[in-house]
């Protein structure tokens, strides 16, 4: 599947059962090493990540009535050269070797505790409600508009106009269809990043 997304379509879709967006990673991650395609498990993690846009959380409640309880974007951290080359304007050696040694403890960071994504809610079923919680990224808005006609993409554009570019101010609440209404409501507040 991971390889699938890399190169042969537009887009995939796939389930799995994890119950975190955190635990999917790990588990598609383990799935792949696994497959002894890959060995090291930070490049393992690195394609998956890559692969994964969105990930639409289902819930099912205690009546068997099945929900989207979260939709949650994956956001690649790129591995930027963040080393500064002050050592050259230090005029003494303890300045040189105090900027050596913020060199190489950067280069210990991102080596050992790299980070290759974060991911943030831009959507969830709050108390009954559908509540617009982070705005998407400009590079996966930009990928979906690649994809639309003229129509679509006007529409695509007065609702992301209307829900994403006002949710980094505020939490908004968007209509939910009646079969959502029945759903139970959650007893927790919206968090807020």
């Amino acid at each position: 599947m991971i390889q699938a997304a890399q190169v042969a379509s537009k887009f995939t879709l796939f389930t799995h059962h994890a119950k975190t967006f955190p635990n999917l990673v790990t588990a598609l991650r383990n799935s792949m090493l696994r497959t002894g395609v890959f060995k090291n498990e930070k490049t393992a993690e690195e394609q998956v990540v890559q692969v994964l846009n969105f990930d639409i959380h289902l819930q099912k409640d205690f009546r068997g009535k099945r929900y989207v309880e979260r939709i949650t974007e994956c956001i690649p951290i790129e591995n930027k050269n963040e080393y500064t080359f002050d050592h050259r304007n230090e005029k003494t050696l303890e300045g040189k070797f105090d900027k050596f040694f913020d060199n190489a403890t950067h280069y210990f960071t991102k080596t050992t505790d790299k980070e290759l994504y974060t991911y943030r809610n831009i959507l969830e079923y709050v108390d009954g409600e559908y509540v617009i919680t982070n705005p998407i990224t400009e590079e996966n808005l930009k990928g979906m508009r690649s994809n639309m006609d003229d129509a679509d993409l006007e529409a695509f554009d007065k609702f992301v106009a209307k829900h994403w570019k006002k949710a980094s101010k505020k939490l908004e609440t968007v209509e939910v269809s009646a079969s959502a209404e029945e759903t139970p409501k959650r007893k927790r507040k919206p968090k807020n990043i």
